[in-house]
């Protein structure tokens, strides 16, 4: 297999690090890596394959003889650096908002629509976190019958706001419990002990950026133009892994038997679903690592073609990391 030159764009945060880290759990066949971040972390070492990479300043310049480029930066620089990346001959998997919703760049879950990948003109876009995790657990059910319409809430961890949102609650439970006073950075409210309903700008509808991605995107990757998803965002104390529970209809009546044994058969999925024995998807249990767990499994009481679920998967690795390499795997194999 030939091995490929791989540059991590935002390699010092939450999500670069882990990329790191799955590149080499995957065994991804990299021959040379870079590790690309801004000038204040020029010079920082991070473990890779046994040893150490010595992280770069982020230039245009950086992406010369690359092959894949996988970022986990903010919006403004995958937008700059993007152009001189698809100049130098590399794809660019981007783990920002900011290609998704653009008509010629794909929106990738290897799991659901691996074949939008050959469509690429130099960029494919990671989706957003919960969009990945919700629609991992539902594509099955769309295959037996298309999705109309989706009701969700999202009870997003803390590590969806990146290193810093990790660190902003650990240190609050420790002044709590220290009796300190409790201050807020990261986030507009106190976040230990606290739930905020509110994840993303305002967009003028009521409803946040973040709330409005879940259809949007999920249009995007399952090909439902028409999909309709009414969703609500909240920021919960949890370290990692984010929850959704979700409602949706689809076009015929899928039973929750037949619900149930397509999900356990789908790939990138687990069914934990045993209410009696109080087995369900939960944060503790999904963090660190890539599987979707899917539970709570039963019919919508308002809805004759309706059912709800609960799932949980990791933000930083399947909801961002995993994903995006994923995604590479599947350029590796073309």
């Amino acid at each position: 297999m030939n091995k490929l030159n791989v540059a991590v764009l935002g390699a010092t945060g939450a999500v670069g690090r882990e990329m790191l880290k799955v590149l080499q759990e995957r065994n991804f066949p990299v021959n040379r890596l870079k590790a690309l971040a801004s000038a204040r972390s020029a010079g920082t070492e991070l473990p890779f394959a046994g040893g150490t990479v010595v992280v770069e300043v982020s230039i245009e310049a950086s992406f010369v003889g690359v092959d894949i480029v996988l970022g986990a930066a903010s919006n403004a620089l995958a937008k700059r650096l993007a152009p001189a990346i698809v100049k130098a001959g590399a794809v660019f998997v981007d783990n920002s908002s900011a290609f998704r919703m653009v008509d010629d760049v794909p929106l990738v879950v290897p799991e659901i629509n691996p074949e939008d990948v050959k469509r690429h003109k130099g960029i494919i876009a990671n989706p957003n976190c919960s969009t990945i995790i919700t629609l991992t657990a539902v594509a099955a059910l769309n295959r037996l019958s298309p999705i109309q319409s989706m009701v969700a809430s999202t009870y997003q961890a803390v590590s969806g706001a990146g290193a810093n949102g990790l660190k902003e609650l650990e240190q609050q439970v420790l002044d709590y419990a220290a009796g300190k006073a409790l201050e807020s950075g990261v986030f507009p409210w106190q976040i230990a002990f606290n739930v905020i309903p509110q994840i993303g700008d305002d967009t003028g509808n009521g409803y946040t950026s973040e709330e409005m991605k879940m259809q949007n995107e999920g249009r995007k990757i399952m090909h439902l133009p028409a999909l309709n998803v009414t969703c609500t965002c909240v920021r919960v104390p949890v370290l990692r892994s984010h929850s959704i529970s979700v409602t949706l209809r689809t076009e015929r009546k899928i039973s929750v038997d037949e619900a149930r044994a397509a999900i356990a058969a789908a790939p990138g999925c687990r069914l934990v679903d045993d209410l009696a024995s109080k087995s369900y998807p939960m944060p503790l249990d999904t963090s660190d690592q890539d599987i979707v767990f899917v539970g709570r499994i039963r019919d919508d009481l308002t809805s004759e073609n309706g059912l709800s679920l609960w799932c949980c998967g990791d933000q930083i690795r399947k909801g961002a990391a995993t994903n995006a390499i994923q995604i590479a795997e599947l350029l590796l194999n073309q």
